[in-house]
């Protein structure tokens, strides 16, 4: 009885702790299912925010986009229109270097024969040298051109840019500087510079310009459309030669196209380029004065004509005085 007892006790036991065990089993699951729900609504906001996040960055990297292919259309557009300047400018490379080629073309020509004349003067007998002296003296006795002489080996042009000049006689002007220039076949410089003393060419800045066609060609180009400030007065032009260009070693022929004098005392003048190009031994000058007179003064009223009178009047006595000749047009126009 006893015996029996103790096993009913055993197994009641035994019952106990597997029933509290499923209990606390129960109890987790209930438990953990609470905390569940929690969770996944945790995971689900931050979810949530990082979707909009990454909407948000995919939008800015979207514009971003669209500025870069507009910054590389604008890019693309600037390129071709670089690309296509960079063609013209080869364009006008091609030409200038033509022209370049032209020009060194024409001075070489002109060396060879030059050299070519040199070796057959070179090549002259003692008597054929004696003849040709005595021919060359004659002829420059009466080596001059509708009464002006082209024995010099120089020229300078002084041109008067001013107003009533460019807009009533240019056309005169560029055939007159046309003419002169074809009565000295070939000398060793020229110079062309305004009424004030400016160079035409920059770069030949009191220096010689080397004599060709291809650079007669140039000046009567660059002439039709040069129109540098002037004071209608050539005084500034002249002196400005002299000063600069006088040589013992050089016969220079200094040419004036002009129709105007605003300029103070013609004596002042007279006594200055007196001084500055002096007489040789021989009573001769170094330097030959030539002017020719535009009419275009006296096209106005009687009172207002004392301009281009006074400029005739400078230009025959400087003429008188340095060896030279004065020209007065009948006509202003072509």
């Amino acid at each position: 009885m006893r015996s029996r007892r103790q096993i009913e006790g055993a197994s009641l036991s035994f019952l106990d702790c597997i029933c509290c065990g499923f209990g606390g089993i129960i109890l987790l699951l209930v438990l953990s299912k609470n905390a569940e729900p929690t969770l996944l609504e945790q995971s689900t906001e931050q979810l949530q925010g990082q979707l909009a996040s990454l909407r948000e960055r995919v939008f800015e990297i979207r514009g971003q986009s669209t500025t870069l292919d507009e910054t590389l259309t604008e890019k693309q557009q600037l390129l071709a229109e670089q690309k296509s300047k960079l063609t013209r400018l080869e364009g006008d490379l091609a030409s200038v270097s033509s022209q370049l080629a032209a020009s060194s073309q024409d001075a070489t020509v002109g060396e060879i024969i030059e050299k070519r004349l040199q070796e057959a003067k070179q090549s002259l007998t003692e008597e054929m040298r004696r003849l040709q002296a005595g021919q060359s003296r004659q002829q420059t006795k009466s080596n001059a051109i509708g009464g002006i002489p082209v024995d010099s080996e120089y020229i300078i042009f002084i041109i008067d840019t001013s107003g009533s000049m460019f807009n009533n006689s240019w056309p005169l002007v560029l055939k007159k500087l046309d003419e002169t220039l074809s009565i000295y076949p070939r000398v060793k410089g020229i110079q062309v510079m305004s009424d004030m003393g400016e160079y035409m060419f920059s770069q030949y800045r009191r220096k010689w310009i080397p004599d060709s066609s291809a650079r007669r060609r140039a000046i009567i180009q660059r002439l039709a459309s040069w129109h540098p400030f002037s004071n209608s007065s050539p005084v500034e032009g002249i002196t400005a030669a002299i000063e600069t260009f006088y040589a013992a070693d050089k016969k220079i022929s200094l040419y004036v196209f002009g129709d105007d004098f605003s300029g103070g005392s013609i004596e002042s003048v007279l006594k200055t380029v007196d001084r500055l190009n002096q007489t040789q031994a021989d009573g001769s000058r170094r330097v030959r004065i030539h002017a020719v007179g535009f009419p275009v003064q006296f096209a106005q009223a009687p009172q207002l004509q004392i301009g281009g009178i006074r400029f005739a009047t400078l230009m025959r006595a400087l003429a008188e005085q340095n060896d030279g000749t004065f020209v007065g047009l009948n006509s202003f126009r072509r």
